[in-house]
C-alpha cells in the first residue's frame, strides 16, 4: 500500500476524528484543516498530523494546505442551518471552492461524504437538496478523480444520535415523544465508513463511483429508538407523533438549545434512509450490527468518557 498525503476537512469531528486515527495507524500522513487548532488536542497527539487553523472558505487556503497532497477528503456537513451558516454556504459554495482549489493544486482525487437520497432536484429538505448540488458540482468537473459516499445514519462511540437519545431517554419523564417514528434507517457504524473511505482511497478504480453505505439492517426510528431505551434498563413508554404533530415538535425544537430537531429535519424523514445497493459490499467490507458496538457505549461507565470527548468536539 503506498503511503499518501491526505488533507482532510472537517478532521475534528465524529467521523473525521476515526477517520484521522485510522489514516496514522497506515503512516499516511494528514493536514486536518480545523477552526482552531488548541481546541483539537486529541489530533495534535497524533504522530503525521499536521493540525492547521483554516477558514475553509478561504480558496487560497485551501490551495496552500492542499499543495503536495495526493488526495482531499471533505467530510463537512451541517445537518442544522443558522443565520451564520447555511446549507448552501456549507455544502454547495465550499465543495465548488474546494474543487477550484485542488484543480489548482493538482490534487488526483477528491472523497467527498454526502448523504443517503441526496438529491439536487426532488430532495424533500434543504439539506438533501444542497448535498445533492454539491455531488453535481463535483460531477460536472473533469480534472479530479472523484468519490462519493451516501452514509445512511451513522453510530458509534460519540455519535450526536444513539448518545441524544439515550441522554433523552434517561430524562425523569415516564413518556418520550418520537416524531416521525416510521421512518427507516439502515444504521452504519463509523469504522465501517472509515474502511469504505481508506478502502476508495488506495483503488484509484473507485474514482468515478458512487457508494450506498448501510447497515446490516433497517429498523424504523421507533425500533432504534426502543432498542436504546431496553439497553438503557428503562421502561419510558415510547409514544409515536403522526405527521402533523411530528411536523409541530420539529418546528418547537428549532427554539430548544442545541436544535435537537429541526422543520427540515422532519421533510428529511420523509424519505427513507435506506440502500438500493449497499456499496460496502462492491468494496469488500462486512457491515458491523448495532448489536456488536451499541450495548457497550451504553454502559455508564463508557458513557461518561464518551460525553467528556462529545463536549470537546462538539464547537467545532
Amino acid at each position: 500500500m503506498q503511503k499518501k498525503h491526505v488533507c482532510i476537512l472537517g478532521a475534528s469531528g465524529f467521523v473525521g476524528t476515526h477517520l484521522t486515527s485510522r489514516l496514522v495507524k497506515a503512516g499516511h500522513h494528514v493536514t486536518a484543516l480545523t477552526r482552531n487548532r488548541e481546541r483539537n488536542r486529541h489530533l495534535l497527539v497524533l504522530p503525521t498530523v499536521r493540525v492547521v487553523t483554516t477558514d475553509v472558505h478561504d480558496t487560497d487556503a485551501l490551495k496552500a494546505n492542499f499543495s503536495g497532497c495526493d488526495a482531499v477528503i471533505n467530510l463537512i456537513g451541517l445537518l442544522n442551518q443558522s443565520r451564520k451558516e447555511k446549507f448552501s454556504q456549507a455544502h454547495v459554495e465550499l465543495t465548488r471552492k474546494v474543487v477550484e482549489a485542488a484543480e489548482d493544486a493538482s490534487v488526483k482525487h477528491i472523497l467527498h461524504v454526502s448523504a443517503l437520497k441526496a438529491d439536487s432536484k426532488n430532495g424533500p429538505s434543504e439539506y438533501l437538496k444542497t448535498k445533492g448540488q454539491a455531488e453535481d458540482i463535483l460531477r460536472e468537473q473533469d480534472r479530479i478523480g472523484v468519490t462519493i459516499f451516501q452514509p445512511s445514519l451513522i453510530f458509534g462511540p460519540d455519535d450526536s444520535f444513539i448518545n441524544r437519545f439515550a441522554d433523552l431517554l434517561s430524562l425523569p419523564s415516564p413518556w418520550f415523544l418520537l416524531p416521525t417514528p416510521n421512518t427507516r434507517f439502515a444504521p452504519i457504524y463509523v469504522g465501517d465508513v472509515v474502511s469504505a473511505i481508506e478502502t476508495s482511497l488506495n483503488d484509484r478504480s473507485t474514482m468515478g463511483q458512487v457508494y450506498e453505505l448501510c447497515g446490516p439492517k433497517v429498523l424504523s426510528l421507533k425500533e432504534i429508538v426502543l432498542y436504546i431505551r431496553n439497553h438503557l434498563g428503562k421502561d419510558t413508554k415510547i409514544l409515536g407523533l403522526g405527521q402533523g404533530l411530528s411536523k409541530l415538535v420539529a418546528w418547537l425544537l428549532e427554539w430548544v438549545p442545541g436544535k435537537p430537531m429541526s422543520v427540515d429535519n422532519f421533510l428529511s424523514m420523509q424519505t427513507h434512509s435506506i440502500c438500493g445497493t449497499n456499496g460496502l459490499e462492491k468494496l469488500g467490507i462486512a457491515a458491523t450490527p448495532m448489536e456488536s458496538i451499541v450495548p457497550r457505549m451504553l454502559t455508564s461507565s463508557d458513557r461518561k468518557g464518551r460525553l467528556s470527548v462529545y463536549r470537546r468536539t462538539a464547537g467545532r
